[in-house]
């Protein structure tokens, strides 16, 4: 479902020319309405195709003012029921509201590395050649590798 700006928390980023979530959003839905012609609210923000809208959040996780809600599908989210995060710098506080008044919350961290700084084989054992052609591995039993193995792999 699509999200959908609360007037009443948006502040417009306090009056930038470009607001948190029209930069974050990834179909570039969102838009700030300068004079109100639009929404009848000025320098609120509003989603300007809801139907386009691919439901990533991230309008709703950057918003500082927790003013951007997103209609859930009832089976994920009943009717009556919210779901808001709250972003910190270390970690992203998702709170639950159930239709029954119950709260709960989760708590997840932020793992974001900066690109190219993670080794994948860093901590993998080096690779012995003469393991390749043993059953188990690729090959079944009696169709064992015949040739030269170097031509396999170049370390």
């Amino acid at each position: 479902m699509p999200t959908f700006v609360r007037t009443d928390k948006c502040d417009g980023c306090k009056g930038q020319d470009k607001t948190a979530c029209m930069y974050i959003c990834p179909h570039d839905l969102m838009m700030l309405d300068k004079d109100g012609s639009v929404t009848g609210h000025a320098m609120k923000a509003y989603n300007q195709e809801p139907e386009q809208c691919w439901e990533c959040y991230s309008c709703v996780k950057i918003c500082p003012q927790q003013a951007i809600e997103c209609r859930h599908y009832a089976d994920i989210v009943p009717l009556g029921a919210s779901v808001q995060p709250l972003r910190g710098s270390d970690s992203i506080v998702w709170t639950i509201k159930f239709r029954n008044g119950n709260t709960k919350r989760f708590k997840f961290p932020i793992r974001t590395t900066p690109e190219g700084s993670i080794d994948p084989y860093g901590n993998k054992p080096s690779v012995n050649m003469d393991d390749i052609g043993n059953p188990g591995l690729f090959t079944l039993p009696g169709t064992e590798l015949k040739g030269d193995k170097s031509q396999l792999i170049r370390l």
